[in-house]
């Protein structure tokens, strides 16, 4: 399944739009990765904690919205947006959304 930003696919030609696609992820707090990430505040560098969970919860958002296009019978999303929203204390929300399509 080809994946992509772009609203275009160079070379291709797009025979059907099968419609929006998304995939959704909310993470959570956890409270030693919310220490830990308070004390590198503190001293400075990287939360690596908080970094792995979010391409993690990247990665699970772009399979969901993926498996969505596969049932319509698309080859490709195009278009595709990743959205982080917090939604409440502690908790963040990844969303990818795009355009599945069929290319020849």
């Amino acid at each position: 399944m080809l994946v992509t930003t772009t609203s275009t696919l160079e070379g291709k030609r797009i025979t059907k739009y099968l419609g929006l696609v998304s995939g959704e992820t909310i993470l959570g707090a956890h409270l030693f990765r919310d220490l830990r990430a308070s004390f590198t505040n503190i001293v400075g560098g990287r939360a690596a904690g908080y970094e792995r969970s979010l391409r993690e919860a990247k990665a699970t958002a772009l399979e969901e919205m993926v498996t969505e296009a596969q049932a319509l019978g698309a080859n490709a999303v195009i278009a595709v947006d990743i959205d982080y929203e917090s939604i409440s204390t502690g908790m963040l929300m990844v969303t990818a959304a795009g355009t599945a399509i069929f290319y020849e």
